[in-house]
């Protein structure tokens, strides 16, 4: 079985939090640990920059963070384990990307077009405190994933959008340049819940509703027990639906310990009952890991250490390829030959597939010839995964895939010019 790379950031912007913990902490730990995957974790300071003006929160995150992962159980032998901002390289590889991503990409991005529409809405001017570092995200985020060629990224829902857009970033620096980084696949874990918070919302830092990971005992059942309910009186039965006791409960606790709970729900267990029960389970599992967190962020250096080693291990990677990319773009010693300039569609003077997307949120791709002329054009997809894979099937199986593809090519050229471009990445695979 082939090695998977994956790759994990957590924006170094404020402590560690439960649902952190359980959502993103706790299940890639144990990624981390399976056969034939070669993970990468990294702590994102630069990205921090982009919405926190505060010195003393990036660096005291960064420690939290840094001290949380290990104290959870993450094996920087085993694993690559760095902090952003020791690789260099990768704000250099930002500005590559940057000079072949289309500002229209940029424009949908989200968080943008979430600020814009909030000015919009204000009747203020509408890029009102949006600064470039928002506005270029995408593609720092972009960068971080290419520059070691990632095939996974364990995201939320509300991160598929940038794993497309390094995608479609990729390609097209592939298509100008050559072949040089694998297109991402966005992992999305569905079994991985969302942690209510103390008032019933999803536990955020924005709502203020957080319960941090590794405070004290005693605080930690403060917090708990502060926890909404309704006014629903001891006996009376209780339902497990929207209760955030219960879908906490259930985010740490066995199924056999999960109906446990859910029977005293209905048998009417008191809601201070049913909040100590809580905490009692939520420590036993905490309660080890806060010690080791407690003993790690009285250590910093020993935490900085870790981290220097960690990006030499990636720098290993980083820099040889960097090289190569500059070397691609025609960053070279003046020495060198020069190569001959060539069309963009005749890079490798071979037929070669574009994928893309338009306007329309649809993903296409497109078959051109050495020359760059159009053989082949899609019909839109609705993910990107799909376009590819009708693209590899083409150049695996050559015109069997274009009959059985017929419904998904919007346009064919001359049939003998496609059936020798075809042809000719089947030869390339042989």
């Amino acid at each position: 079985m082939k090695t998977q790379r994956v790759l994990t950031g957590i924006t170094t912007s404020g402590t560690p939090h439960l649902g952190n913990y359980v959502g993103a902490i706790r299940p890639t730990v144990r990624a981390s640990r399976l056969d034939q995957v070669e993970s990468f974790y990294f702590l994102a300071d630069y990205h921090a920059l982009i919405k926190v003006g505060e010195p003393a929160r990036v660096q005291r995150s960064t420690l939290e963070i840094a001290a949380t992962w290990l104290a959870c159980g993450l094996d920087p032998e085993k694993v690559t384990f760095y902090r952003q901002s020791d690789i260099p390289e990768i704000p250099e590889l930002t500005w590559f990307l940057t000079c072949v991503t289309g500002k229209g990409v940029l424009n949908r991005a989200h968080a943008y077009k979430a600020s814009v529409d909030k000015n919009t809405a204000a009747n203020a001017d509408p890029d009102a405190g949006v600064t470039a570092g928002l506005f270029m995200y995408p593609v720092l985020m972009a960068a971080d994933i290419l520059m070691f060629n990632a095939h996974q990224v364990p995201v939320g829902r509300d991160q598929i959008q940038h794993i497309e857009m390094a995608r479609d970033i990729a390609a097209s620096f592939n298509h100008l340049y050559g072949e040089h980084f694998t297109l991402p696949e966005a992992a999305i874990e569905e079994h991985v819940a969302t942690l209510p918070g103390l008032d019933g919302r999803k536990m955020s830092k924005s709502y203020d509703n957080t319960i941090p990971l590794f405070v004290p005992r005693e605080q930690l059942k403060k917090l708990i027990m502060g926890i909404v309910t309704d006014s629903r009186a001891p006996g009376e039965p209780k339902s497990t639906d929207g209760s955030a006791l219960f879908q906490l409960y259930q985010a740490f606790a066995s199924t056999e310990e999960t109906a446990a709970l859910a029977k005293a729900y209905a048998d009417g267990i008191a809601w201070g009952e049913a909040k100590q029960v809580l905490f009692e389970r939520l420590d036993r599992e905490i309660a080890p890991l806060r010690l080791v967190y407690d003993e790690l962020i009285q250590e910093p250096e020993r935490i900085e250490k870790t981290l220097k080693a960690g990006a030499e291990k990636a720098r290993a990677i980083a820099t040889p390829f960097t090289s190569k990319l500059r070397h691609a773009v025609g960053l070279r010693p003046l020495q060198l030959a020069a190569a001959p300039v060539v069309s963009k569609g005749s890079k490798s003077a071979a037929p070669s597939f574009k994928q893309y997307r338009e306007p329309d949120g649809l993903f296409y791709f497109k078959l051109l010839d050495a020359q760059g002329a159009l053989l082949l054009q899609s019909t839109g997809f609705t993910a990107p995964r799909d376009a590819a894979q009708a693209m590899m099937r083409l150049q695996r199986e050559g015109n069997v895939a274009l009959e059985a593809l017929s419904g998904q090519l919007a346009s064919r050229g001359d049939p003998a010019a496609v059936s020798a471009a075809l042809q000719s990445f089947s030869e390339q695979a042989d």
